[in-house]
């Protein structure tokens, strides 16, 4: 029998399939509430992390001219020089000297993520993440075969708070890697200078990286003007050391859908970074770092008037939120999302789906972002005050029905 007749025969071994960490990774249930929902019109869409607002034009013209000029080809792995000199102007504005050294090009903040893990998380590593948070930032380390511990959030009168005591006291001196989102996603919680301070001194102790995901900085309500950034990682660390920071142009830009970012972290890792990249996506695309750039060089207007608006529908939203029995919904300082709790969250998913079918409304399930989030769900008011009251009316009408 010839080898190719013998493996005919050979008995089959079972299906293929990925290997078991990837199919252990658990899926989007924002992905599975919205997939409900789309090719219906009249779902009012709630649930993903962006804005209705398009990108500003000034920022399109300068991709579009970009393209015009030719700017297709690859360029250097960790960016362009004027695009790095310009988000290290940015960062020494916001959070002391940085060095265009320091910094990284990415394609998009979760791109930054990815490897920024990659960098310093291999198998069998300790990864401690504050949560409920994004499900991407929870997974990414397992496909790197690390173990992933989570502290939660408490939530109370005052809103999402965090016990930094016992963060601290789940960052044992085998812990590789602790992951904080601040400002956060779901629950807009953001982390006061004072606890970062704490964790950062304890990390330093012990040798462990902090990876700090900030993408959503600029979004932060803690003052009456609008020119304002959450407290950062940046302002009290030095360059060199073990602290990774990961910001984007998604959310404060309106570019969502340029996927292009950034992240911060000490010189020493980029030669390491750059091959990363390389092996990755090699660089972000010419045309859409020349946005970038762009977006950059317009003196913070479009985050500024963009907190404006989102303050607005903030307000507009938890007031609305407050006014329905069986409610509880607190103002968060940050990002742009409320999550609150209702009749029938403890099962999130399945009252998402629910108020998708039903009601036409596309909220996110607090359980999309661990088991922490069960019995919440999340609203994101990106938008104007007018489709919140169009989504208000529909979740009214869905609790009075299921009264």
């Amino acid at each position: 029998m010839t080898r190719l007749q013998s493996s005919l025969t050979a008995p089959l071994v079972g299906a293929p399939h990925a290997r078991d960490a990837v199919r252990a990774l658990r899926p989007s249930q924002i992905r599975e509430v919205a997939n409900a929902g789309f090719g219906n019109p009249d779902v009012l869409p709630f649930w993903f992390g962006e804005s209705d607002r398009a990108t500003p034009r000034f920022i399109r013209d300068a991709a579009c001219a970009a393209l015009a000029a030719g700017d297709t080809f690859y360029t250097h792995n960790l960016g362009i020089a004027p695009l790095r000199e310009a988000i290290a102007r940015h960062v020494s504005a916001w959070h002391g000297p940085t060095d265009a050294g320091d910094v990284a090009v990415t394609s998009a903040g979760v791109n930054a993520l990815m490897l920024a893990s990659q960098l310093v998380v291999g198998a069998g590593d300790r990864v401690v993440a504050v949560t409920p948070l994004w499900p991407n930032i929870v997974e990414m380390p397992k496909i790197l075969g690390a173990c992933v511990e989570t502290v939660s959030l408490e939530y109370g009168a005052s809103g999402w708070q965090l016990d930094v005591d016992r963060l601290i006291g789940a960052l044992t001196p085998d812990t590789r890697l602790v992951i904080i989102n601040s400002p956060n996603n779901p629950s807009g919680w953001v982390m006061p200078p004072e606890q970062q301070q704490a964790v950062l001194d304890h990390c330093r102790r012990h040798g462990i990286w902090i990876l700090a995901d900030e993408v959503y900085e600029r979004l932060y309500y803690g003052d009456v003007h609008e020119d304002v950034c959450a407290p950062s990682f940046l302002d009290l660390a030095s360059r060199d050391e073990r602290v990774i920071c990961v910001n984007s142009f998604s959310k404060a830009y309106l570019m969502t859908g340029w996927r292009l970012g950034w992240l911060v972290a000490p010189a020493s890792l980029m030669d390491d970074l750059a091959k990363l990249i390389e092996y990755n996506t090699s660089c972000a695309p010419a045309f859409v770092q020349q946005a970038g750039i762009a977006a950059l060089g317009d003196d913070g207007q479009t985050p500024r008037t963009l907190v404006r608006e989102l303050r607005a529908s903030r307000d507009h939203l938890v007031a609305a939120l407050r006014a329905l029995p069986g409610i509880d919904a607190a103002s968060p300082p940050g990002a742009m999302y409320v999550s609150f709790s209702m009749p029938g969250a403890k099962q999130s998913l399945a009252l998402c789906k629910a108020l998708v079918r039903e009601a036409g409304l596309g909220l996110a399930p607090g359980s999309a972002f661990g088991p922490e989030g069960e019995g919440f769900v999340r609203w994101c008011y990106a938008c104007d005050v007018a489709r919140i009251d169009a989504g208000m009316a529909r979740l009214k009408e869905f609790l009075e029905s299921h009264r």
